[in-house]
């Protein structure tokens, strides 16, 4: 999972080197991704047929990954990224909730103050200004950038039901399930990416190829595989390490200047997530400072 993230945090710097629109550069990662996973499948041997059951979640999956990034787009579009981003990322809670309502553990609750200092991390790193990134985005017009800020919610919990479909299909292979959602998303996407001023030069053509080949096929399967594995609290945690490996790839490749209140931010978001990974109780810490301010 930390490689998952680790890699989908890096994906601006490629998409940005490949100087492709954002929905044709979907496209191909969906269409180079699901053929090297389904070429991966075939020479692996680990194709599985599937009952009615799981050709459903499959399914339901799929549809939910796909309306999921529609909405992510037109959200940036609508609003500016940064409003989008940040309310993308209250998707570990979506997660959570569905995970509550329909295994009914209350220790999954356990981890929820964690998880807020860590979306508290993504406002603050992220440098929204509330106010001014409204009045900007959408020629200005705070109603676009409210329609904008909606469907990124929308988005968000699109993505943690496909998270949960996934969950539903243990003992199928993750590149399976990844390619098969992959290849029905070029589908879906085909008929809307505008490939009439292709650029054929070879940066173009490279960076397109890592991140069909690298950030699409492996990182799914990557994704999936932990999908499967881990603890939904966890994957949930995990899911914070994007932002941060994305605002470092800013700092090192862009020169972005970070202010302390971003460092601040990407500190609070590394932290929880250690916190949350070492199963910290918040709680029974907050006790144990008391009780030693107590004796003293």
């Amino acid at each position: 999972m930390v490689a998952a993230m680790t890699l989908s945090g890096s994906i601006g710097l490629f998409v940005l080197a490949s100087g492709q629109p954002a929905m044709t550069v979907v496209l191909l990662r969906c269409l180079i991704g699901g053929l090297s996973l389904l070429a991966l499948l075939y020479w692996q041997g680990g194709w599985q047929n599937l009952n009615a059951r799981q050709v459903k979640w499959l399914l339901l999956g799929a549809a939910a990954l796909i309306i999921n990034w529609l909405c992510l787009f037109s959200a940036y579009r609508l609003s500016s990224i940064s409003i989008a981003t940040v309310v993308y990322h209250v998707q570990p809670f979506f997660l959570l909730i569905l995970l509550a309502m329909t295994q009914r553990d209350g220790q999954l609750w356990r981890k929820l103050p964690f998880l807020l200092v860590a979306f508290a991390g993504v406002v603050l790193s992220s440098g929204l200004d509330i106010r001014h990134d409204f009045l900007r985005s959408a020629d200005g017009h705070v109603s676009h950038a409210l329609a904008g800020a909606g469907l990124a919610l929308l988005a968000a919990l699109l993505y943690a039901f496909a998270t949960l479909a996934t969950r539903k299909l243990q003992g199928i292979a993750p590149a399976q399930i990844a390619s098969v959602q992959l290849l029905l998303g070029a589908v879906v996407l085909a008929p809307m990416a505008d490939l009439s001023g292709w650029n054929w030069h070879w940066q173009s053509w490279g960076s397109l190829l890592l991140l069909g080949f690298v950030h699409t096929g492996l990182m799914y399967k990557l994704m999936y595989d932990a999908f499967q594995k881990l603890p939904a609290t966890s994957i949930a945690s995990l899911s914070f390490i994007y932002p941060l490996v994305a605002l470092l790839v800013d700092m090192w490749f862009f020169s972005t200047v970070l202010s302390t209140v971003q460092l601040l931010g990407m500190a609070m978001i590394l932290i929880a997530v250690l916190a949350n990974q070492r199963d910290w109780n918040l709680a029974a810490l907050m006790r144990t400072l008391n009780f030693k301010n107590g004796i003293k």
